[in-house]
């Protein structure tokens, strides 16, 4: 006939308990490794950005989320007035600020 025998497992070795450990152990491993490499070097990026948006005073130079490169005319808490041409003023949210650009060199670089 086609059918086989089946033949019932024998117990689980003695081994089993040191297995679930080393598999605790490389989970444990690869958040680690996810943690250093991915994940705090993004927080560290994002608290920067934070305080540079913090430190946005008159007259520096910005680049909104939307692509606008604007030079900031007024301050008033987290509303900025942004002069994006001579005589063209918007308001912007602070937090819509996508990078603050201070040095000379670095506004070149951009606009390259």
């Amino acid at each position: 006939m086609f059918i086989s025998n089946a033949f019932a497992q024998t117990a689980a070795s003695a081994g089993a308990g040191s297995s679930l450990a080393a598999n605790v152990i490389q989970i444990l491993l690869i958040f680690l490794v996810f943690y250093l490499l991915l994940i705090r070097p993004q927080q560290k990026k994002m608290k920067q950005h934070e305080e540079e948006l913090k430190a946005i005073k008159v007259g520096d130079e910005v680049i909104t989320a939307g692509g606008l490169y604007a030079f900031v005319r007024g301050v008033n808490g987290d509303d900025l007035t942004l002069e994006i041409s001579k005589g063209v003023e918007v308001k912007a949210h602070r937090f819509t600020i996508r990078e603050v650009l201070r040095d000379k060199t670095e506004v070149k670089k951009t606009n390259k």
